[in-house]
């Protein structure tokens, strides 16, 4: 299991879902106490993306992995 910090902004929340969905294993964003589906649009949407996000995988791919790569944060 992995966790990443990163920052998403309203345009990357379509890009995020999308590359999420093609992993075959749970993911999920979590922002203080809430937690939601990472393949789920409205959850991300629901999420303040003004925040630092922690993206929890429970899997490995290369795609993804380089998604986060991009938005990742200190």
């Amino acid at each position: 299991m992995k966790e990443t910090r990163i920052r998403l902004n309203m345009d990357d929340v379509h890009d995020f879902v999308k590359a999420a969905t093609k992993c075959d294993f749970d993911i999920d964003v979590r922002y203080n106490r809430f937690l939601v589906d990472a393949k789920s649009i409205l959850g991300v949407l629901s999420m303040d993306l003004g925040q630092i996000l922690i993206v929890k995988c429970h899997g490995e791919n290369s795609d993804f992995d380089s998604f986060l790569e991009k938005h990742k944060v200190a």
